[in-house]
């Protein structure tokens, strides 16, 4: 596992942590993704479908064993989780264009997912608001995101936790966020 990075606090609610997820957390992970791709579906939205087919463009698994995936346990239960790239991936260079290639100072935040029974919660919030303060990675001064364009919601959740919206390309909305003030 990757180890340039320093977790500064891993305390981000009641009885919540933070951690760097383990291969043993892998099929608990992939639950949580499947699940919440289900819940997207059942809420009219196409977005992670692929998900449901098997599918994973991000590699999960693989980010697991390289050190990009964060956990969020209340206890052994996994309450969130999200992907931290310390390198741009052939997605986000697609996206970002000249701006993502290797040493630009970014990580690239990707599958921020919340288990439903930890749902309405601020959750996401509170993991949003540790990828950018409970958390530091050598050479990274400024966190990347994309969200599907067509969902305002996620947008607005984005946009209310200090994202700025840098612009739109391939029907996905692009935001970035200084890590230090």
């Amino acid at each position: 596992m990757n180890g340039s990075f320093r977790i500064r606090d891993d305390h981000i609610g009641a009885g919540l942590t933070m951690v760097q997820a383990k291969p043993e957390d892998t099929e608990a992970v992939a639950a949580l993704l499947v699940h919440t791709a289900e819940w997207l579906l059942s809420r009219g939205s196409s977005q992670w479908n692929g998900l449901l087919t098997g599918e994973d463009s991000h590699n999960t698994a693989g980010a697991i064993l390289n050190g990009d995936v964060f956990v969020c346990k209340s206890g052994t239960d996994i309450a969130g989780m999200v992907i931290l790239l310390r390198q741009p991936s052939a997605w986000d260079r697609r996206l970002w264009e000249s701006k993502a290639y290797d040493g630009d100072g970014a990580l690239y935040l990707h599958r921020l997912a919340i288990s439903r029974k930890y749902a309405s919660t601020g959750l996401g919030n509170s993991i949003l608001k540790w990828c950018k303060d409970g958390i530091r990675f050598e050479g990274k001064d400024k966190i990347r995101l994309d969200c599907i364009a067509d969902n305002a919601a996620l947008n607005t959740f984005y946009s209310k936790n200090g994202y700025a919206h840098l612009g739109e390309n391939s029907g996905f909305c692009i935001y970035e966020k200084d890590l230090h003030p």
